[in-house]
């Protein structure tokens, strides 16, 4: 009887794995849909929706994918990713990154049950995730969900050192230019009326989180990318849902490099140069 009642639920695709949709709390365990998950699940198809074609689009072109999910945590977006696309095809391989042990052995032990063969899950720092044979040398694509404060940078550096054809993040608690800002903030006033933008504490917060993406395409757009920023539609019923994705479309951008470094100048936050520059 529960698996009929999921199988009348409309908003589950045909072939996605009902114990997944359980264990990411998706589906109660009786196999049932209440208001907040169907919000959820509407979610989770919202940023696959952004995903899909950039997986396509490398699959079909080269004939197999690599995709890397950095900074991990319980595998939420590779889990999903994975059912939804790399289980139908036979080619195809997403591997999570994730520096804490006790996620990544949960996440084996989860792929293994639902018979995910193409998964991996890699303790690794972001030195060693750039420099390891366990992974392949050519990655296509990099994503990285909520990553908190510097671990998005820290994806969007494996990925340029993997030459990523495209990279997706949704970044969250940028907390590192809002510290810098607070930090220097008195010196700041001698030095620009634009540092009324950052003078509330709350701005300050607000502020930095904006400076910090700004400077994140930046350095993608130096780099080659070209950029798109848009919205998560509330993944987590929160203001920070921006997705940022990137894709390799051709030689690096001086100006964009000029750009960020002239933001870093005017702002009082040269001593960030090394982390948004380079």
């Amino acid at each position: 009887m529960k698996a009929t009642s999921v199988q009348l639920i409309p908003e589950i695709r045909p072939g996605q794995s009902i114990d997944l949709l359980k264990e990411l709390h998706i589906l109660t365990r009786d196999g049932r849909l209440n208001q907040d998950t169907r919000r959820k699940l509407k979610q989770v198809y919202h940023l696959y929706q952004f995903i899909e074609p950039l997986l396509n689009e490398v699959l079909e072109r080269r004939g197999d994918l690599n995709l890397a999910d950095h900074g991990a945590g319980k595998s939420y977006l590779g889990f999903i990713l994975y059912d939804l696309f790399f289980k139908h095809r036979e080619t195809g391989h997403l591997y999570g990154i994730e520096t804490r042990p006790e996620l990544v052995v949960k996440s084996q032990e989860l792929a293994h049950r639902l018979g995910f063969g193409r998964m991996a899950f890699l303790n690794l720092s972001v030195e060693d995730s750039i420099t390891s044979p366990v992974l392949p040398e050519r990655i296509d694509i990099v994503t990285a969900l909520h990553a908190c404060n510097t671990a998005t940078d820290d994806a969007i550096r494996f990925a340029l050192e993997k030459s990523a054809e495209h990279i997706v993040l949704a970044p969250c608690c940028q907390a590192e230019v809002a510290a810098v800002l607070r930090k220097n903030k008195n010196a700041s006033f001698g030095l620009t009326p634009l540092s009324e933008l950052w003078r509330h504490p709350i701005h300050t917060r607000e502020f930095g989180s904006q400076v910090t993406n700004v400077l994140r395409c930046l350095l993608l757009e130096a780099h080659g990318y070209q950029v798109t920023v848009t919205e998560l539609v509330g993944w987590e019923h929160s203001m920070k849902n921006e997705l940022i994705i990137a894709s390799r479309k051709g030689d690096a951008k001086p100006s964009a490099r000029e750009r960020a470094l002239a933001i870093l100048k005017t702002l009082n936050l040269e001593e960030l140069t090394g982390r948004f520059v380079y």
